[in-house]
């Protein structure tokens, strides 16, 4: 088999057969494949696209390229989730404990975030002590016993997909369904889990820009995964302004902790209620989703959530007195109200500045080399359709430094106003799968 004829043939427009991908993926791995041929087929596929069985077979070869997690031995349905990212996405520390807490087997393996703000990795490293370098066993065990653990990824996992995510990077060639949907699942489908929800976010601070595209990335992950055995739903939602009122590693702890215990801000509560019914109807926990909410609520109003959240941090090693009292999270030298200069309706918050002004005082890394300070962020004050008045707090501001004078004029535009009333946004726009 010739790598050339290959290329020749997505050129053409026609479809790849399961062996040639599998030996393109093979010659990634091994080095076999020169850099320069791969990129060419990348740009093949980002003009030409793959098919659904293409895009399958693309994703089970990259999962079959190094280690695949086997969660066999733990008892149970073995639930995942996955965000698509956006600003404020602390999703995964309250949804994983309400979950868990009604009797979900939650295995998880997240990411860092590079760009606007710290992954859940980073949020969870906020709290003192919390070890995400679990080893595969001890992983198992504590899903076996507490039900819920978020680590890093362990072993060797998915090496195709970052030998092809480095080059897609440097060729324009990221934007592109087949690509996204298969490197996303590949890394999904290697850690494991029976069931996948994916929360696919669009607007203006998520890596999909409409609500089409997000559907239609959406469908071809949903597909992938019902093709390779795993039962797969997604979640629609909007991420034209931040998720709940927290951007930043600790002050999101916070907000996820207020969220188990039942006073988390209104959208990221629904959010983690409706992620939290498709996930316990997945896991055969629950036969509606009437029925899920109830548990949920249950699991929250009698500290079940709570509990569920504190015997994770405790098993990997975090303090949990932290947990218990959240003043004790790493906490700013500086706290600074920005007040409103205009009344009316907020029309809109520009979710990727703000987030970008938050990495700006330490919450993100703009390299992968940048540390990053777990206390600074943004708290929001008002949101999308609340009516504010001149002098009215727009956002408090955590910070170590003086904020600059571009800072601040840079916040103030990530705001603008509308003299009638605006809709609020739906947090969830639609359920695929």
């Amino acid at each position: 088999m010739r790598f050339l004829d290959i290329i020749e043939k997505k050129k053409n427009k026609l479809a790849l057969t399961d062996e040639e991908i599998q030996f393109w993926i093979d010659g990634v791995t091994d080095g076999s494949i020169p850099d320069y041929q791969t990129s060419s087929l990348l740009m093949a596929i980002v003009l030409n696209g793959m098919d659904e069985r293409e895009t399958a077979k693309l994703a089970e070869a990259m999962m079959n390229s190094g280690d695949v997690i086997d969660l066999s031995e733990i008892e149970g349905i073995k639930a995942d989730k996955h965000s698509t990212g956006g600003v404020g996405d602390k999703t995964s520390l309250a949804l994983g404990a309400m979950v868990a807490a009604c009797g979900l087997k939650v295995a998880k393996m997240s990411g860092r975030g590079l760009g606007h703000t710290g992954g859940t990795l980073d949020k969870l490293e906020s709290i003192e002590g919390f070890n995400i370098f679990l080893t595969e066993e001890q992983f198992k065990k504590q899903v076996n016993e507490v039900g819920l653990s978020i680590i890093g990824q362990t072993g060797e996992l998915v090496p195709a997909d970052k030998k092809l995510y480095a080059l897609r990077d440097v060729t324009a060639t990221v934007n592109s369904i087949p690509l996204i949907a298969s490197s996303i699942m590949s890394k999904k489908l290697a850690s494991g889990s029976n069931t996948i929800l994916l929360d696919v976010k669009y607007g203006e601070g998520a890596f999909m820009q409409t609500i089409e595209d997000a559907k239609k990335l959406a469908t071809a992950m949903i597909s992938i995964g019902n093709r390779l055995g795993r039962n797969t739903m997604a979640m629609i939602t909007d991420m034209n302004q931040p998720l709940g009122n927290t951007i930043g590693n600790a002050l999101e702890v916070e907000e996820a902790i207020q969220t188990v215990q039942g006073n988390g801000p209104k959208d990221f509560t629904e959010l983690c209620m409706c992620a939290g019914e498709i996930m316990l109807m997945q896991g055969k926990i629950a036969n509606s989703k009437e029925e899920a909410r109830k548990m949920l609520k249950e699991a929250i109003l009698s500290g079940k959530a709570f509990e569920k959240l504190l015997q994770m941090v405790e098993a990997q090693g975090g303090n949990i007195e932290q947990i218990k009292n959240t003043k004790l999270l790493p906490q700013s030298k500086f706290v600074t109200e920005m007040k409103s200069k205009e009344s009316g309706y907020v029309e809109n918050i520009h979710s990727m500045q703000l987030g970008i002004l938050a990495m700006h005082l330490g919450a993100g890394r703009a390299t992968k080399e940048d540390s990053i300070n777990y206390a600074v962020g943004v708290k929001m004050n008002a949101k999308k359709g609340d009516k504010v008045n001149i002098g009215d707090v727009l956002c408090t501001v955590y910070h170590d430094e003086e904020l600059k004078p571009e800072w601040i004029d840079n916040f103030y535009k990530t705001f603008t106003y509308s003299d009638s009333k605006v809709d609020p946004i739906p947090i969830v726009e639609e359920i695929l799968g």
